[in-house]
């Protein structure tokens, strides 16, 4: 928890900088994907990457959020964004806005970054968020079927 909280303290530092000094040296970027809960998806720790994706994982994203984990984006291309600023928040990311979005497919356009082999972006617009998908659970139910071991005979 340390760890996470002083990322998003030097990340703050970086942004309130004169000239904002993360967005003058990254690159502009638009990503297409789903945001995610980077503890879970990264560390393998409830199962492979399919399950910690969709309404499957979503209750789970927003407790690590809520606890301060840090919000990913899983771009389309495989990537994963960490996600310092969210468009309209004046924080880093976090808040009641990551909450709200934990789980939804969005289109971002923003500033990235890139430092000792990780991917981080300032999301400066949402330029769309189809929500999230499979809110029913009915092709996955709470827990994705390939989580459950098959039965022994």
């Amino acid at each position: 928890m340390f760890a996470t909280r002083r990322i998003a303290a030097l990340a703050a530092l970086a942004m309130a900088a004169p000239g904002g000094a993360l967005a003058a040296a990254g690159e502009r970027i638009t990503v297409e994907g789903e945001i995610i809960d980077t503890w879970c998806y990264l560390s393998g720790v409830m199962g492979g990457q399919d399950a910690v994706v969709g309404s499957a994982h979503h209750t789970c994203a927003m407790w690590c959020a809520a606890g301060g984990i840090p919000v990913g984006l899983l771009g389309d291309d495989g990537e994963v964004y960490m996600v310092l600023k969210w468009a309209g928040s004046d924080d880093v990311a976090g808040g009641d806005t990551i909450l709200e979005i934990q789980s939804d497919r969005v289109v971002a356009d923003g500033v990235l970054h890139r430092r000792d082999g990780i991917a981080y972006i300032i999301v400066q617009e949402v330029v769309a968020n189809h929500g999230t998908p499979n809110l029913s659970h009915e092709d996955y139910g709470v827990v994705p079927p390939f989580a459950i071991p098959e039965p022994k005979e």
